[in-house]
């Protein structure tokens, strides 16, 4: 958990106000205020919520004193907003720059709780309005109807036995990690051409020797 000397150089680093802070982290500005001049001595469950918003800021705190900004090469989002910042990622990369998606292990049914049907429905909207410009292949476990992409990717099946629901896209020069649980969602994006390039490789391996064509 940060110290305090840690949020007050965090904020600073990011140029935020306690206001901003109290924001991003569910507070209140008088109690970011209190906590950094040591009149409240914060409980572990507000120590999280302050140090979950830096980490979504991409800060690292260091030791007991050092913060420092993460590189671009890695990121890590949470929750839906994450999700929803996740996807946007991929729409740009489409719109932008095309090339082939690559989804592996996908679970329709988590996307669309996580994301919201609505939201995701625009989301479909955009990505098929762009469906000349990128290919996607989805791998999902044998037996899934529920194809959610059917617009603008094609889908094979992966045997049971070798599925689970750790998720991971490729697109670009990224790779992002999804992994689910009942009440949480947390999502890792390396920005790695070397490493995206490699995965790519290995999932074309599994989509042409092992998945089964619908």
């Amino acid at each position: 958990m940060p110290t305090l000397e840690q949020i007050r150089a965090a904020r600073a680093l990011l140029g935020w106000s306690q206001s901003d802070l109290a924001a991003r982290a569910g507070l209140s500005q008088t109690g970011i205020a209190r906590i950094e001049n040591g009149t409240n001595h914060p409980n572990s469950q507000t120590l999280s919520k302050i140090q979950n918003a830096f980490d979504e800021a991409d800060i690292e705190f260091l030791d007991l004193t050092g913060v420092k900004k993460r590189t671009g090469e890695v990121k890590i989002l949470k929750g839906q907003e994450g999700l929803r910042s996740f996807f946007d990622d991929v729409y740009e990369t489409a719109r932008t720059q095309g090339g082939e998606i690559c989804l592996f292990n996908g679970v329709p049914d988590l996307l669309t709780k996580w994301l919201g049907e609505e939201w995701y429905s625009m989301h479909s909207q955009r990505m098929r309005a762009l469906r000349t410009d990128f290919s996607m292949k989805i791998i999902v476990k044998q037996g899934e109807s529920h194809l959610i992409a059917q617009d603008f990717a094609e889908y094979r099946w992966f045997p049971p036995n070798m599925f689970n629901e750790k998720t991971i896209y490729v697109y670009g020069s990224t790779i992002g990690f999804l992994d689910f649980d009942e009440s949480a969602l947390r999502i890792i994006m390396l920005k790695q051409k070397d490493l995206a390039e490699s995965f790519r490789v290995l999932f074309n391996i599994a989509w042409d020797d092992v998945a089964k064509k619908f």
